[in-house]
């Protein structure tokens, strides 16, 4: 049996044209043009009370959020977000101080250039133009990279769950396409919760800490990885609410790049594989032939 060039391409290009057939990894979402006019929201945590409404109305909004706490107490609160709880709220207390104490929102940051978007394989992550970082559980096939490269550790995973989904805050993103505001602003009372546009929200921040020397000189998720849509200022210093200090570098920019890489590999990879399956299926089918004679 022989095998020339032609014929080796058309087998081993059968076995390469399935990896070919893969979402377009250009197609996602990491621009950040139109992020002067993409949603933001000001978390300023010198206004909390720890009152958890807007984490209740996170969990009313959707029924699949099975309520871990059914009525506004924080002490009933889960210790940690998980895949039935999107928004929480902690605290951070100085017992030496309690002017150090303060309350802290925690969610899904939505960042500017979303590491969790670059490394999905599928697709099933999508940075909107509006601002929200959207999850499809159709595309979803549970390879949890999301997980490893977000540098928040935001989502979560439904490990109580015979076909599990990654879960966390999608910013209301069906809220924001209808005109409302996300549910977690829209019950805060005092005013912790600021929604609009995020270039208006820096601008107030800015003034806030301009004016009254105890905040922070620092507003979280101006710069860090590229730029969040959830920003924060207080009064107690980050590191001692559980934000880690971070560079300004984009990490989907770190990641896109490797896998941008991948169909090309894969198609390298199988074009080797079925360049030796032939040869080794040659060289098998001369043997039984020399048997035979």
């Amino acid at each position: 049996m022989t095998i020339n060039r032609r014929d080796f391409l058309k087998e081993s290009g059968l076995g390469v044209g399935g990896l070919l057939v893969q979402p377009d990894l250009q197609k996602l979402n990491l621009s950040s043009e139109g992020a002067t006019d993409s949603a933001g929201m000001l978390f300023d945590a010198s206004k909390c009370v720890g009152c958890t409404e807007c984490q209740v109305a996170c969990k009313l909004r959707l029924n699949s959020l099975n309520p871990e706490l059914d009525i506004s107490e924080y002490d009933l609160n889960p210790r940690d977000l998980s895949a039935y709880t999107w928004s929480l709220i902690k605290l951070y207390k100085d017992e030496t101080d309690d002017s150090r104490s303060s309350f802290v929102k925690v969610q899904c940051m939505h960042c500017l250039h979303p590491a969790c978007v670059s490394v999905c394989p599928v697709g099933a992550l999508t940075k909107s133009e509006n601002g929200p970082v959207v999850y499809d559980d159709k595309k979803c096939f549970g390879c949890r990279y999301c997980m490893a490269a977000c540098p928040f550790d935001i989502p979560k995973y439904q490990w109580d769950k015979v076909f599990p989904l990654i879960q966390k805050c999608d910013f209301c993103a069906d809220r924001q396409a209808a005109g409302l505001q996300p549910a977690c602003s829209s019950v805060c009372p005092t005013g912790a919760l600021l929604f609009g546009k995020r270039e208006e929200l820096l601008e107030i921040a800015r003034e806030r800490i301009n004016n009254d020397s105890r905040y922070v000189d620092h507003i979280y998720g101006e710069h860090e990885v590229g730029g969040t849509s959830q920003l924060y200022i207080s009064y107690v210093p980050f590191e001692l609410l559980g934000f880690q200090a971070l560079s300004a570098v984009s990490l989907a920019g770190l990641t896109w790049p490797w896998m941008s890489a991948v169909p090309g590999v894969a198609v390298v990879v199988a074009s080797l594989m079925g360049g030796i399956y032939m040869y080794t299926k040659k060289r098998n089918l001369t043997k039984e032939e020399k048997k035979e004679e």
